[in-house]
């Protein structure tokens, strides 16, 4: 990805995210977006902001995401905009509402707790975590993990800003011989599971059997399936499309194909199983594509996993390309 983006490239790419040609296809547009999230600037963050007009509550989900992991506080208004507007749908509030966590401004603490009522428990809990991470950010332990990543000359195993750090033992991203063990992995299953442990908490447990990403942590994730947690389910799956584990497919495929299980957990299923883009996946990825008894949000999420599935299984460089289609584009013949 070049520094470099001139005003054109930029007309360009905001063209393809906004579809304003009105013939430009999902999976193009999500290229689009991962190009501009890239760019880590305040044009990229207007751009993306005025996707949210769209109809499409996967593409909003993704915009409010990307803006989250982009940490630039040009953001917050309009995120705050999306959390506040209750006609949105409750998978783009919600996203909107970690999003703030993400960037972890203090003073937008006050709109986080506001919504601790909301009538979306989705939202409830997005807000619950979002204010704990706000907090632990801030903490003696948070500033000194933030401090020991800067000074690090290590790149980490996963760059994303997560909703909430793994546990202590875990902050490093290193497993050590001890956190391997059988009676390691039993411990944070049990805090995984423990409904009776606050959400973040659970989270924190969450995170580090990520970080371990053994078959034995992925099995231990994988019984997080059946919570009753839409959002808990939702970042399971999540989880699984970050550690890339072909030991993780049975369980994603009897997800997405669980037409009783709400379309957020299913829509991330989807999107794991094109990342881990094994030959089994593929079949069932097209069919809930074009199924007409499947969900938009779920038939969109297939579209964009087969695209990403096609990409892990070709020579292609990076998936967040948009500026080469639109650098080729300029080109003179």
């Amino acid at each position: 990805m070049s520094d470099a983006v001139s005003p054109r490239e930029l007309s360009a790419l905001r063209a393809a995210l906004l579809n304003t040609s009105g013939t430009v296809p999902l999976h193009d547009r999500f290229r689009a977006l991962f190009t501009l999230k890239s760019l880590k600037n305040d044009d990229a963050v207007k751009i993306i902001s005025e996707g949210f007009a769209d109809h499409s509550a996967l593409l909003k989900h993704e915009l409010a995401y990307c803006l989250g992991q982009m940490k630039l506080v040009s953001a917050l208004p309009v995120l705050q905009s999306v959390l506040e507007n209750l006609g949105e749908d409750p998978m783009v509030r919600h996203e909107a509402a970690e999003a703030i966590g993400a960037i972890s401004s203090p003073d937008f603490k006050v709109v986080l707790t506001k919504y601790l009522t909301d009538p979306n428990r989705s939202v409830r809990e997005t807000c619950e975590i979002a204010l704990a991470k706000i907090e632990w950010d801030n903490s003696e332990e948070g500033r000194q993990h933030l401090a020991s990543k800067e000074s690090s000359d290590q790149t980490p195993a996963y760059t994303s800003i997560d909703p909430a750090p793994p546990s202590s033992k875990l902050l490093s991203g290193q497993p050590k011989p001890d956190d391997l063990s059988e009676s390691a992995i039993v411990s944070l299953r049990t805090t995984l599971l423990d409904t009776s442990v606050p959400l973040f908490q659970r989270y924190r447990a969450m995170f580090a059997l990520r970080n371990i990403g053994t078959p034995a942590a992925v099995d231990a994730l994988a019984a997080g399936f059946s919570d009753d947690s839409a959002l808990f389910k939702h970042e399971i799956a999540f989880v699984f499309g970050q550690l890339l584990s072909a030991h993780s497919v049975p369980s994603l495929l009897n997800v997405l194909q669980d037409a009783s299980e709400s379309d957020m957990v299913r829509h991330e299923a989807a999107e794991a199983l094109g990342g881990i883009a094994t030959p089994e996946v593929l079949p069932h990825l097209k069919e809930w594509m074009t199924r007409e008894d499947s969900p938009r949000v779920v038939r969109e999420s297939c579209q964009i996993a087969v695209d990403m599935w096609e990409y892990e299984n070709s020579g292609q460089f990076q998936y967040a390309n948009g500026l080469e289609s639109v650098r080729v584009e300029a080109t003179p013949a």
